[in-house]
């Protein structure tokens, strides 16, 4: 019977309704702090998570891991793209013609990226095909001249499939009238949304196209790469680098969006640290509710000590009633902050359709609604974290609860 009296005690106390209503203040202030720290730290990891997630399997599924340059152009790229994927870190590659221009179209402007692909090779290296809301990129045949853009790209201009774009790129033509700019007129055959800022800065042509327009012959500005493990990158294009001597030059994605990971890493653990002292606060009201506890306590606990328990089983009782107020709170701030992971996205969007407003902005944000990914990983450390903090805060006060003499007590009762 001792042996289980600490559980017996401890969680009567914590069913129990006190003379004393402060104490019980107290107590549900404590578990709520826990349930609502646990259940935020949820939620903000996990919509963390789903930013980190976005950028890699969005931005990075369109923005090359790698590219591989030839100063004076490349001409046997087919051959230096097959050498390349022999590599054990490489997967894909394929040809590209970058070209910075400016659309017009109905009287508005709009800069842009240009990319020369080619429609066959592209799908190894960008994700472009899997997010094409009108067209296919097998529309861009050489010669034909069309080109596919971004919808927030098409928006600006105001076009859509089937409309002629002119471009204007940054070279001046001589002729016998003058220096002119060099204008091409295009026809868009296709739209991409990937739901991030590329939609409103990127196209893409034909290679040869592009070719054609730039005055490159038979050349390509380079391969495009992608890698099994985009945290290689730098290193694996350093390698090649290396490898193919001082005609080439090379970058990687942490050039044009490496700022932006590591934004979010860095704010993902600030985050982090700064709501696990929001637990442990939580968690340390507990001290304050089982001292009060135990002061109320002292003719109970004198009690149990002359029928035979042992110091050892009244520090048990407060820290069993600690943990049983921990665990209350962890648990419900656990559920809570799950069913919040799993449906912010949805809640955010209705909030949105209910007030007519938009909480990210694409153009800013790099999304245009609030991603969130759960990683059970992070829920097992939450718990244990919030749980290491409970039972530290229940054994200052149950020390003190096995410290009290049944004499001193008993003396005036």
């Amino acid at each position: 019977m001792l042996d289980r009296l600490p559980f017996l005690v401890g969680l009567r106390y914590v069913r129990a309704k006190r003379r004393n209503h402060f104490i019980s203040f107290i107590s549900l202030t404590s578990m709520l702090g826990l349930m609502l720290g646990v259940a935020v730290l949820i939620l903000v990891l996990s919509v963390m998570n789903g930013f980190d997630h976005e950028l890699r399997t969005r931005i990075l599924g369109m923005v090359p891991h790698a590219k591989i340059e030839a100063r004076e152009g490349m001409v046997e790229w087919q051959a230096l793209a097959e050498e390349l994927m022999q590599r054990e870190r490489v997967i894909g590659a394929a040809p590209f013609v970058e070209q910075q221009g400016m659309f017009s179209a109905a009287g508005r402007n709009q800069g842009a990226m240009v990319n020369g692909i080619n429609p066959d090779w592209e799908g190894r290296v960008s994700i472009i095909g899997r997010h094409m809301r009108q067209g296919e990129l097998a529309d861009l045949v050489p010669g034909e001249w069309n080109v596919v853009l971004g919808s927030m790209l098409a928006r600006s201009l105001g076009v859509g499939v089937g409309d002629r774009v002119t471009l204007l790129v940054p070279e001046a033509s001589i002729t016998p009238a003058g220096v002119f700019p060099r204008l091409k007129r295009f026809t868009v055959s296709g739209i991409f949304s990937v739901g991030a800022d590329l939609d409103a800065n990127l196209a893409y042509a034909n290679i040869e196209d592009m070719q054609t327009l730039a005055r490159m012959g038979d050349t390509v500005g380079g391969l495009r790469l992608e890698l099994d493990d985009l945290f290689v990158a730098g290193s694996e294009t350093q390698a090649i680098l290396n490898e193919l001597g001082s005609g080439y030059s090379g970058s990687d994605w942490t050039f044009s969006h490496g700022n932006l990971f590591q934004a979010i890493q860095m704010e993902k653990r600030m985050i982090a640290l700064l709501l696990t002292v929001i637990i442990a606060v939580a968690a340390f009201n507990i001290v304050s509710t089982l001292v009060m506890v135990v002061t109320d306590k002292r003719a109970d606990i004198a009690i149990l000590r002359t029928i035979g328990a042992t110091p050892r089983s009244i520090m048990g009782i407060f820290i069993v009633q600690g943990m049983a107020i921990g665990i209350i709170g962890i648990a419900i701030g656990v559920a809570v902050g799950v069913l919040l992971a799993l449906t912010i996205a949805d809640l955010i969007g209705w909030i949105e359709g209910v007030l007519g407003i938009q909480f990210l902005d694409a153009g800013v944000y790099f999304v245009s609604n609030l991603p969130s990914r759960l990683h059970w990983d992070d829920v097992t450390r939450i718990v244990l974290a919030a749980f290491g903090l409970t039972f530290l805060s229940t054994l200052y006060p149950a020390w003190r609860a096995a410290r009290v003499q049944p004499a001193d007590v008993l003396r005036y009762e």
